[in-house]
């Protein structure tokens, strides 16, 4: 289904978005794109990247991140990706960013991942890890590869303690997220953080990021919000896209369905949007969690 999904949706995400399939918390005159970097900075620092390192980027989209990290911290990123499409177009904006030395792609399934035991300095994942059907067992194989001692850091989407699965309109809201964006059952925080305990690995520290965002992430796709900077993403930008998609589908020059998945990312947005302002949803629960040296330390 996840496969599925983003060989529909790469090519809208792309347009929208940029190179980088993720949301960021944002300061106050920031534009999107500087807060997307600085999101992928913050995740390095964290990580206390070391140039020469060995990095593995789980999910990696088309690469916006592990360019932007491996220029930043003068390491060598491997992007993990089970779909071919992403894949391929991930290795074109590679060769377009002079990074193919650095940067690399495998295609494998994060469940079952083809590397050694103990092979990489530092792991992340953004906003990626919420499509595994099984979460402990991903970062178990997360755990498997990392070497002893190192750091494994996240941006998770989780539902909020202000969730409540009783009530009608938070179901409906959450339903609506997991339909529009390939996810299986969306996980609390509280679970998320105990399947990295689960996995074998010692939690340093964790947070909602979004708790404390000065603008707030889900402004983007916010309809009633305009920019002329992110114009693609507003009602009107919305508008002209579907309009132009209906036309180039109508004489084939955009693939059959093209209008559908445009239609269905719009649910998306409008289900990520009420999430964020019922704060019952974030796209970015971080954590910073580390493989002990050994078992007992």
């Amino acid at each position: 289904m996840v496969n599925k999904y983003y060989d529909l949706v790469t090519s809208f995400y792309e347009y929208g978005w940029g190179e980088s399939f993720h949301f960021a918390a944002r300061l106050k005159g920031e534009s999107l794109k500087e807060s997307i970097k600085r999101h992928e900075h913050f995740l390095a620092l964290q990580l206390g990247l070391k140039p020469g390192q060995k990095v593995l980027d789980v999910g990696c989209g088309i690469g916006g991140p592990l360019r932007e990290i491996a220029q930043f911290s003068l390491t060598s990123v491997t992007g993990l990706n089970n779909n071919e499409y992403q894949i391929s177009r991930g290795k074109v904006l590679n060769h377009a960013a002079g990074v193919e030395r650095t940067c690399d792609f495998v295609k494998a399934d994060f469940m079952k991942m083809t590397f050694p035991d103990n092979h990489f300095d530092a792991v992340y994942a953004i906003e990626a890890t919420c499509h595994a059907p099984d979460v402990v067992g991903c970062y178990k194989e997360i755990y498997r590869v990392l070497k002893p001692g190192q750091c494994f850091a996240a941006y998770e989407w989780c539902m909020t303690d202000s969730f409540d699965p009783n009530n009608r309109e938070h179901k409906k809201i959450k339903a609506e997220i997991e339909l529009g964006n390939g996810l299986p059952d969306i996980r609390l925080t509280g679970q998320c953080l105990e399947a990295v305990k689960k996995a074998g690995f010692e939690v340093i520290w964790e947070k909602d990021l979004a708790a404390d965002s000065p603008v707030p992430w889900y402004l983007p796709l916010d309809k009633s919000h305009f920019s002329l900077s992110s114009f693609r993403l507003t009602a009107v930008g919305r508008l002209i896209t579907k309009n132009l998609v209906k036309a180039l589908e109508y004489v084939g020059l955009a693939p059959n369905g093209s209008q559908r998945v445009q239609d269905f990312l719009e649910k998306a947005a409008e289900g990520l949007v009420a999430g964020g302002k019922k704060d019952i949803f974030t796209p970015m629960y971080f954590f910073l969690a580390r493989k002990p040296l050994s078992d007992g330390q």
